[in-house]
């Protein structure tokens, strides 16, 4: 049995893969858009421009063309405060606050220091996890 429409967060690293190579992370994107929803925020986003630019290399134009695709997903704004949970990387606390800020029902991440927070109200699943979530176990 799968599940019904969830709204899935990815952390920018999950979205970085997905974007840049070929693979699980690939994958899972094409899996929610087709069957659930993405859900971002304005915190990923810069950070997604930031990391396509410097590490992937992309030129402008196609870092243009993806952010311009993943608007036309739900965007939640940036929020007004972190939920202060400890994290060790300040980025990581603005980005798991923008995940509650766009009612995300699940955040997927590669990041340890993301995933091993045991704080956070929403479930945090590496992207095999989701992928294993959203598939069912058939």
């Amino acid at each position: 049995m799968r599940v019904s429409d969830v709204r899935v967060f990815f952390d920018t690293n999950v979205l970085v893969s997905a974007f840049l190579a070929r693979g699980l992370c690939a994958d899972l994107l094409r899996l929610v858009l087709r069957e659930h929803t993405l859900v971002s925020s304005e915190v990923v986003l810069a950070e997604l421009r930031d990391v396509l630019s410097r590490k992937g290399k992309l030129p402008p134009a196609q870092i243009e063309v993806i952010e311009t695709f993943l608007r036309g997903q739900p965007i939640a704004p940036r929020p007004e405060q972190t939920l202060r949970l400890g994290l060790v990387d300040a980025d990581d606390e603005w980005v798991l606050a923008s995940a509650v800020l766009a009612e995300a029902d699940l955040v997927v991440s590669g990041d340890q220091g993301v995933l091993t927070c045991t704080t956070f109200p929403l479930p945090l699943l590496t992207p095999r996890a989701c992928w294993q979530h959203l598939r069912g176990p058939g």
